[in-house]
């Protein structure tokens, strides 16, 4: 399954914070954006659970991001 991770982060930490998203393996790919949320992220797991761990465990520890949205994606 995969989501995108929309991230509120703290300013002058963007760019560190998405630094950190891609060194993250679940994470496939992590940019700077503009608009309501600062990063979005693209994360890929096996399942839901999986997928809140990541998020748990891996995105909002990350020193400077302030919150987390979750979109996941539908199949076709």
């Amino acid at each position: 399954m995969k989501a995108y991770i929309l991230i509120k982060i703290r300013p002058g930490e963007i760019r560190e914070v998405v630094k950190q998203l891609r060194r993250v393996d679940s994470i496939l790919e992590a940019n700077m954006t503009f608009g309501p949320y600062d990063a979005v992220a693209v994360v890929e797991a096996e399942n839901v659970n999986q997928m809140g761990r990541i998020i748990a465990s891996e995105i909002q520890p990350i020193p400077g991001v302030l919150e987390t949205t979750t979109c996941l994606a539908l199949e076709d």
